[in-house]
């Protein structure tokens, strides 16, 4: 009786260090996006206010 006992704990005992999955985690790719800016008049836009700004001081 003592032996099943024994072989029971030990049975149990033995199938928790197995739980769980064997194979390492996945993990997700980061993906890094970056934007640009697509308008070509982006850099015109500073001279004209400067353009406004002194004709509307020379007037």
């Amino acid at each position: 009786m003592k032996k099943i006992a024994l072989a029971a704990a030990l049975s149990v005992a033995a199938t928790t260090a197995f739980a769980g999955n064997p194979l390492p985690p996945m993990m997700d790719d980061v993906v890094i996006v970056e934007e640009t800016t697509s308008s070509s008049s982006s850099g015109i836009v500073i001279p004209l206010l400067l353009l406004v700004l002194v004709a509307a001081a020379s007037s």
